[in-house]
């Protein structure tokens, strides 16, 4: 969620998998067998296929329009080229997802087995080149959109389509072939909209024969038959009624706003027939989105196709147990869905999701917190300003078995977060379950930190995460920059703690497995990792000293044991650790602890690079210790120790002793106590030589006296490899 406020599918037998690239079917397997919907139609990328244009991408770079294509890479068709897929099982329609320059519109010629067809594939720019200036750090997005077409014959798995540019330049990305059910029958005792006056030709305004069938249909079916229709405002008022269509191919709602009410009594049933808007901007004043408000209790959406509107589903009041499955929600300027706070025991399930221009799917706390609801086996491909998953808040949450792919600027694939946007907000509680979730291509470079999200963000943005959160059988693939991500976005040092990962698979990931950068603690079990880019850890908190981020080596871990040796500097992908300079202060912003602090005078004041500001421990209670965590081992030869330099921070001596550890539990004498003197007639500066030796993680001074004041006082402490 980039800024707030906004605001029965048949099962086939193919699923899709999202292979490095492309979209490839798979050997038929049970529903829900792996990570991501079961859908009815099979994805070719265009790269895939074979072309007379040119190959587009792969790249990662905001506002390029690679960056957001599925794969990172498409073709690109001038007058006269053409592209021709391999289809990949039988059809009768399909849907192509393409860009054209913006301003202009035109057509793709279609080709069977090649004979050109008598229809030609719309294209056009009126729903791409969205600018949502007041987000920051957007720019210019939403560069596709998607067509279709019933080809009014059947085709055969190996037979050939192809696409051929006429008059306009096209970008092709992907193409879904699906065998579409024919047209359903009328439900016995049904009120059909067209008995109330409905235009199936699309030209009439429908709008108050929807309503007055919906009303004299309480406690039945609303049919929507086959054709196009037209409304021009939102229905209300719409409960204890199933509103069915013949199937979203067939009965087509032409709609920007579908229903816009604030309570209902519920069992609203939407089912199979498709609203396709006529949204062209993200306007979060206006209510442009398919369902607006609430469809009250024990409701249900599926087998829907929703595409070019603002938001799917913005849904608040009462939407208890609420299922919506089995639906395609393409093209919408801002979310998804959002649940909007006060949800329970809603299901989200088994949805294939493209081209959001927010979240794709979020779940938004605020006012009441959402309990006990879940996001399950959905697939989603390409949100291009936000997050795949976004969780912001909740009580006892679940996102379980969803395919996330290719998310751009200002997204991870999931993001479990207390950024609350407004009040009244309802942090992370209870536990928070996040389990068998497949991440392709996740995460992205923040143009506000300037520095990289990872696949799976956990995000103490407003507050400290007091949940448990407990990640279990993860995959994440070709991430950009990092798979895990602990932060607090604010960039107030909230706690990242109560979070366990087990059992996850990384695989070419561009920096590093662990991104960490705020206090809290994580525990790792039986995460595995191959082809990293960087280094396993970076564990830099900020703000510097506002405490550590502990990673606990739960066991079975592997491929991540290094840690990037320099804070001062990003990692980029696929550059390695770089050997560390003998002339770089390794503790300098690096986690400081200690057994005491006076007031403001904290740990991290002494690894912060300002020798002005300074650490001291409580008051009469030598010994006192400080610790520094220098993230990996290193050999420290020589420590410089520094006071406040200014006249006024009178001559000193501090007794103490260099303590060192590999694991932050046991430690070893490394230099045995002895006498420094701080003068400010030098500097205040003390420098300590360290004999060789094995090399140490964990620096420790302990101090047992000073002659200037009754604690341990330090304003930067320094180490040196030389």
């Amino acid at each position: 969620m980039s800024n707030r406020p906004v605001r029965n599918m048949p099962i086939l037998g193919a699923v899709v998998a999202l292979a490095a690239g492309m979209l490839v079917a798979l050997t038929p397997a049970p529903a829900h067998a792996a990570a991501g919907a079961t859908l009815p139609f099979t994805s070719v990328e265009a790269e895939a296929a074979t072309t007379t244009g040119s190959t587009v991408g792969p790249d990662h770079t905001q506002g390029t329009l690679a960056s957001e294509a599925s794969g990172r890479r498409a073709v690109r068709l001038n007058s006269g080229q053409r592209v021709e897929f391999t289809v990949p099982r039988a059809a009768d329609a399909v849907n192509v997802a393409y860009n054209v320059p913006d301003g202009q519109s035109g057509s793709l010629d279609v080709y069977v087995n090649g004979a050109k067809l008598a229809k030609t594939l719309p294209v056009t720019s009126q729903y791409s080149y969205v600018d949502t200036g007041w987000i920051a750090g957007s720019r210019t997005h939403h560069f596709f959109a998607n067509s279709r077409l019933l080809l009014d014959r059947n085709v055969q798995a190996g037979d050939k389509v192809a696409f051929q540019a006429t008059g306009v330049q096209v970008t092709v990305d992907v193409a879904d072939f699906e065998q579409a059910a024919a047209p359903a029958t009328r439900p016995a005792g049904s009120v059909s909209v067209t008995d109330r006056g409905a235009d199936p030709s699309g030209r009439g305004d429908s709008t108050q024969a929807f309503r007055e069938a919906v009303s004299a249909a309480r406690g039945g079916v609303v049919w929507i038959p086959p054709g196009e229709y037209r409304l021009t405002s939102a229905l209300g008022g719409v409960q204890n009624v199933t509103l069915q269509g013949a199937g979203h191919w067939h009965s087509v709602v032409r709609s920007s706003r579908f229903i816009d009410q604030s309570s209902s009594a519920g069992n609203v049933h939407i089912k199979d027939f498709a609203v396709i808007g006529e949204v062209t901007e993200r306007v979060d004043s206006q209510p442009d989105n398919f369902v607006n408000g609430s469809l009250g209790p024990n409701s249900s959406v599926s087998g829907m196709w929703l595409q070019h509107l603002k938001v799917g589903l913005w849904l608040t009041g009462n939407n208890d147990n609420l299922v919506v499955e089995n639906n395609r929600i393409l093209d919408t300027t801002a979310d998804g869905l959002n649940l909007n706070g006060t949800a329970k025991g809603v299901r989200v399930r088994n949805n294939f999701l493209r081209n959001q221009g927010d979240d794709s799917l979020a779940m938004w706390s605020l006012n009441a917190p959402n309990t006990q609801s879940s996001f399950e086996n959905n697939t989603i491909s390409q949100p291009n300003l936000a997050n795949g998953i976004a969780i912001y808040g909740g009580t006892d949450i679940t996102v379980k078995d969803n395919l996330i792919a290719d998310t751009n600027a200002l997204g991870s694939g999931i993001a479990i977060s207390n950024q609350k946007f407004l009040d009244p907000f309802h942090p992370l509680a209870g536990t928070i379950t996040v389990s068998g979730n497949t991440l392709v291509r996740t995460g992205a470079m923040n143009p506000n930190w300037n520095h990289p999200m990872g696949a799976l963000r956990v995000d103490s943005y407003d507050s400290a995460i007091e949940a448990q959160v407990r990640i279990t059988g993860t995959t994440i693939t070709d991430s950009p920059y990092s798979a895990f991500e602990f932060v607090s976005g604010s960039g107030r040092g909230y706690a990242a703690r109560n979070i366990t990962v087990d059992g996850a698979t990384v695989t070419r990931t561009g920096t590093v497995v662990v991104q960490a950068e705020t206090q809290g603690a994580a525990t790792f079990r039986g995460v595995t990792a191959t082809g990293v880019g960087s280094a396993g850890v970076y564990n830099c908190p900020y703000p510097s000293g506002s405490g550590p981020f502990t990673v606990t080596d739960g066991g079975g871990n592997s491929g991540w044991n290094s840690t990037w040796s320099d804070c001062s500097t990003w990692p980029e992908p696929g550059q390695g650790n770089p050997d560390p300079d003998p002339d770089r202060n390794l503790a300098r912003g690096r986690p400081a602890t200690a057994t005491g602090s006076q007031d403001v005078y904290t740990p991290g004041r002494a690894v912060d690079g300002d020798a002005n500001s300074y650490w001291e421990s409580a008051n009469h209670a030598f010994p006192q210790d400080l610790t520094v965590d220098l993230g990996s081992s290193q050999a420290v030869r020589r420590l410089v120790l520094k006071l406040p330099p200014q006249a006024v921070w009178q001559a000193r001596t501090q007794t103490l002793s260099v303590q060192g550890s590999t694991d932050g539990s046991a430690y070893t004498t490394v230099l045995a106590a002895r006498d420094y003197r701080f003068d400010p007639a030098t500097g205040n500066t003390v420098t300590v030589n360290l004999p060789s030796g094995p090399g140490l993680r964990h620096l420790r001074l302990h101090v047992t006296g000073n002659t200037g004041w009754p604690a341990a006082q330090f304003s930067e402490v320094e180490a040196y490899l030389s």
